[in-house]
């Protein structure tokens, strides 16, 4: 469960492409990773799959925002979970929440149940419950094989105490992979201060300058905080030196 492994968070047919060349052992394919990651679309996931010889985990999130769910959406997940089953996925990443913090035990039994024998990755919501041990004891009583956190914090380095419990309390009964403000300048001090040696990462340099000429900035397509002219990608050499220091983890 803490065997040493790096996991590629992306977005895009080359952003999978260079994180598999750069070394990761694992992918968690989504959409739209600026607004914290949705579904990917099923012909991405194919193209990356047919071209990507590592396994590929698909996030099921329907959408940007909380983690509380209404009937239409657990039944979108549901199917989502589904297709991507029977399209070969290597797991599913969820995560569902009460409105008290704590985890939705029935909305994640059934989207379990819907996942079959497929890995199942417990994402981010766990940072957002009140209680990230009782979390931990339901989400491995859920049989969920991974638990992604940043230690309920900005970032996994400001999180490494929340995450040393947690992998204490763990004891190897579910793997606790470290994510969020992953890179090679704190990979080796995490693992020092909590014992993890899986780690999520995007593995990001900074944006590639958008190929457009002519460029409207009067106007937004979505965040007005993000410009439509920068495309971020993860960058190959990038991600290499995240790869080798955690596959050098004793």
């Amino acid at each position: 469960m803490n065997t040493p492994l790096i996991e590629a968070c992306v977005d895009s047919y080359a952003s999978s492409m260079a994180a598999a060349r750069g070394g990761a052992d694992r992918l968690e394919l989504c959409a739209n990773l600026a607004i914290g990651g949705t579904t990917p679309s099923p012909t991405l996931f194919q193209q990356v799959q047919r071209d990507c010889r590592i396994p590929v985990n698909v996030l099921i999130r329907p959408r940007f925002g909380d983690f509380l769910y209404t009937a239409p959406e657990l039944e979108e997940m549901c199917g989502e979970i589904r297709r991507f089953r029977d399209l070969g996925a290597n797991g599913v990443v969820i995560g569902a929440l009460t409105p008290d913090g704590d985890l939705d035990t029935d909305a994640m039994e059934r989207l379990t149940a819907c996942a079959g024998g497929l890995d199942v990755t417990l994402h981010r919501a766990f940072d957002m419950t009140r209680d990230p041990l009782a979390a931990l004891e339901t989400a491995i009583g859920l049989g969920c094989r991974t638990i992604l956190t940043s230690g309920q914090a900005r970032d996994a380095a400001a999180g490494r105490d929340v995450l040393k419990a947690v992998r204490r309390q763990a004891a190897d009964r579910i793997a606790i992979m470290a994510g969020c403000g992953v890179k090679k300048e704190n990979i080796r001090e995490i693992y020092e201060h909590t014992g993890i040696r899986v780690f999520h990462t995007t593995g990001r340099k900074a944006p590639l300058n958008s190929g457009m000429r002519y460029r409207k900035t009067t106007v937004s397509m979505g965040l007005p905080s993000l410009s439509e002219y920068e495309i971020w990608r993860t960058d190959e050499e990038t991600f290499r030196e995240c790869a080798e220091i955690v596959h050098k983890l004793p």
